[in-house]
């Protein structure tokens, strides 16, 4: 497979799995190219891939947002450590249904446990970076982001 096919299978496995992982009504921007370094607001997910794609995908938004997501998902308000476990297990779910979607295109990836993030990041050494708006109607908007090597 090209370079390209394989980014692409990547940024539509990612979308899938977050359109499927996140229980609230959504809509996807269009996804668009970024140059690093990227500076990441509040919170986010930090996931590496390595095997057919090369790279990291991250998950960033407010933490109110990710607060409305941990309280739909679970049904009460997520705070503090609790909050912090949670947006690890969120970028968890949305990576792992990423590799399912992956794996039935016969492309095997594997990924890291997840890094939280709480304050600004900068993050250099990559080729390429897609970012893909998600604005969840409920809860606020998140930016889904591929670091590609």
């Amino acid at each position: 497979m090209t370079g390209s096919v394989v980014i692409t299978d990547f940024l539509n496995g990612s979308i899938q799995a977050a359109t499927t992982i996140i229980p609230l009504s959504n809509t996807l921007g269009i996804p668009v190219r970024v140059t690093v370094p990227i500076l990441q607001p509040e919170m986010g997910v930090l996931i590496g891939v390595s095997g057919a794609v090369q790279g990291s995908l991250i998950l960033e938004g407010k933490t109110s947002t990710f607060g409305m997501l941990g309280k739909t998902m679970f049904g009460f308000d997520l705070e503090s450590e609790m909050l912090h476990s949670f947006v690890g297990e969120f970028g968890n779910m949305i990576a792992g249904n990423m590799s399912t979607f992956l794996s039935q295109r016969n492309l095997f990836v594997d990924i890291t446990p997840p890094v939280v993030m709480n304050r600004e990041t900068s993050l250099e050494g990559y080729n390429e970076t897609l970012r893909v708006p998600i604005d969840i109607h409920e809860a606020g908007a998140i930016n889904m982001i591929l670091l590609l090597k």
